[in-house]
């Protein structure tokens, strides 16, 4: 279970590419509030018993098993030249729109991939699919966040090929993920400007670890009301490395910068692991 968040540590990995979907399973064992142990001693056995103390070396040592796998990952795939991108935001703000836009666009020259994390259900999954890109789905369950385990497991499945590209849909959530590396090359945030614009105050981690932040749904700003500017603002208090586009994933708006990033024509971009210049190249 994690420390952080109380998220358990059921993992299911459903392979869902072009091929017949294969489910691996795997269940891990967390023992509720009115399970009991025997430990063996007497009745007058007692045991002392620290409040705080005891929660820390937990997450930490949590954290720093999955730093160690994240650098795993980080190796792998520099090695086979894959650039892995974390996709995060929160519920609703548009991950998957965007990159069924993306992938129609621009899949088969970036020979892309997909790892999808939900809680339940492989719907996402089947919406990369549908415009023929391979892709895993992994159900966390009761988990928040993707690790880089479950990122580990979800390669191994995937199987990308050597100067690839691979989305990892984080799970819909703006706190845990932040916490957690995967070995990525970058993380790219999204924000739906239905949201407000007041979330880089309300959820910092997420904001610091950013490479990108994409505000999305920009066609409905005349309809919301959302300050691009002071969002930007307040995000570049937090994170001055951090860049920003604005787009709609569903009009189009904005796309361009977008792929310009990703082809590291854009400001920064061209400090991640590896450039798809060429892949992007006629």
């Amino acid at each position: 279970m994690c420390a952080t968040c109380g998220c358990g540590d059921e993992t299911n990995i459903r392979v869902s590419s072009l091929q017949e979907p294969v489910l691996l399973h795997e269940h891990g064992h967390a023992h509720g509030p009115g399970h009991e142990h025997e430990h063996g001693h007497g009745p007058d056995h007692e045991h002392p018993h620290k409040q705080h103390p005891e929660t820390i070396p937990l997450e930490q040592s949590l954290l720093a098993k999955n730093a160690l796998l994240a650098a795993r990952n980080r190796g792998w795939l520099e090695g086979r030249e894959i650039r892995a991108l974390n996709v995060m935001s929160s519920p609703g703000a548009g991950k998957t729109t965007l990159l069924v836009r993306t992938l129609a666009d621009l899949g088969e020259r970036l020979r892309a991939g997909v790892v999808e994390g939900d809680q339940e259900t492989s719907l996402d999954a089947d919406r990369i699919r549908a415009v023929g890109r391979p892709v895993i789905q992994i159900n966390t369950g009761a988990g928040c966040h993707l690790d880089a385990d479950m990122l580990r497991r979800g390669l191994d499945a995937l199987d990308p090929e050597t100067g690839s590209t691979v989305f990892i849909e984080n799970v819909g959530n703006l706190v845990c993920p932040a916490l957690f590396d995967l070995g990525e090359a970058a993380k790219v945030v999204i924000v739906s400007v239905t949201e407000g614009d007041d979330k880089p105050q309300k959820y910092p981690h997420m904001f610091r670890a950013a490479d990108l932040v994409i505000i999305n749904k920009s066609d409905l700003l005349p309809y919301v009301d959302f300050d691009v500017d002071g969002f930007r603002r307040r995000a570049r208090q937090i994170n001055p490395r951090t860049d920003f586009l604005v787009l709609s994933a569903t009009t189009g708006y904005g796309l361009a910068g977008w792929y310009d990033w990703l082809d590291g024509t854009s400001p920064r971009s061209s400090t991640l692991t590896g450039s798809l210049t060429d892949t992007l190249s006629p």
